[in-house]
């Protein structure tokens, strides 16, 4: 959901572009099995304001866990779950749909998500939409024209939105010209500058771009939206050395990032104080999405 560089899931599952946070003074190594903790994040939104919040994170973990943080983002949904299943990240933020498929194949264990103002998980949504002049006015209408998701791992970007076609009796892969825009912002800009003419956007990019003032209802014609879906999870590798594994837990379903100052808070749509602890259950309601629509999930991750 809160998403900082722009992939394309075709492109390499390997490549990373590596953004360092240790806390300040010397920290002990010992703390962590290779000496640092290999924190992966999903690319959802292109947007450079989002970097400085990660790297506070990152540096406010360093500081519970006693040792530096190597914070990674994929150039790839893919890429991210890659990572973890070859061993190299310890922790990582997915969404929801990718973290179906990394807990199946790489080994991901959730044990935290964003807190909404209440302490609760918080949730957001999706929507599919077009805009004024199109030729479209209901979500039946898109049949055949140009529509954009953002990332086939992605849970708002993709899942949903072809669950709403396919709800209306669309093929989601062939009953529309799907494109796969590599992050919600990219899909964002497309519907803006009429590149296409259907497409996802989901609730934190709307935030975002108002947030930007770059955000016009006027520019957009609402055809669906999602009933609320849970946060990101926040995960851990399943076979990291047991005490380690449960101090890191503890570290991240208490996380406050109160510290953090408002103006960047308010810039990434956090709407609690951090983390709060969520179990995979939680993510259920995806898996039977899953199923509904046939998703292979070892395919998506191949």
């Amino acid at each position: 959901m809160r998403n900082l560089l722009r992939g394309s899931a075709s492109k390499a599952l390997f490549g990373f572009a590596t953004l360092i946070a240790t806390s300040t003074g010397a920290l002990a190594a010992s703390a962590c099995p290779h000496g640092t903790i290999k924190y992966g994040v999903i690319p959802y939104d292109a947007s450079a304001a989002f970097v400085p919040l990660y790297h506070q994170i990152a540096h406010i973990i360093s500081e519970k866990m006693g040792c530096p943080v190597d914070l990674e983002i994929g150039t790839s949904y893919n890429a991210t779950i890659e990572a973890m299943r070859s061993g190299k990240i310890d922790v990582a933020e997915f969404g929801p749909l990718s973290y179906v498929l990394a807990n199946k194949i790489a080994g991901a264990e959730v044990v935290a998500t964003y807190a909404a103002p209440d302490g609760k998980p918080d949730t957001y949504t999706a929507s599919v939409v077009t805009w004024p002049g199109s030729g479209i006015t209901t979500l039946k209408g898109v049949a055949g024209h140009t529509f954009a998701y953002s990332d086939p791992a992605s849970t708002s970007g993709h899942l949903f939105p072809a669950y709403a076609l396919k709800n209306v009796g669309i093929d989601p892969d062939h009953g529309v010209r799907a494109i796969y825009a590599g992050s919600h912002t990219a899909s964002y800009e497309a519907l803006l500058h009429h590149k296409v003419e259907a497409g996802e956007i989901n609730s934190p990019e709307i935030l975002s771009a108002q947030r930007a003032g770059i955000y016009k209802p006027s520019d957009f014609v609402t055809l669906w939206t999602s009933p609320p879906i849970p946060d990101d999870p926040i995960t851990v590798r399943s076979n990291l050395p047991p005490a380690f594994k449960a101090k890191l837990t503890e570290v991240l379903q208490t996380l406050d990032l109160s510290s953090i100052p408002a103006s960047e808070l308010k810039i990434t749509g956090l709407k609690g104080k951090g983390y709060v602890a969520i179990d995979d259950h939680a993510y259920d309601g995806i898996r039977s999405l899953v199923s509904v629509l046939h998703l292979d999930l070892a395919k998506m991750g191949s």
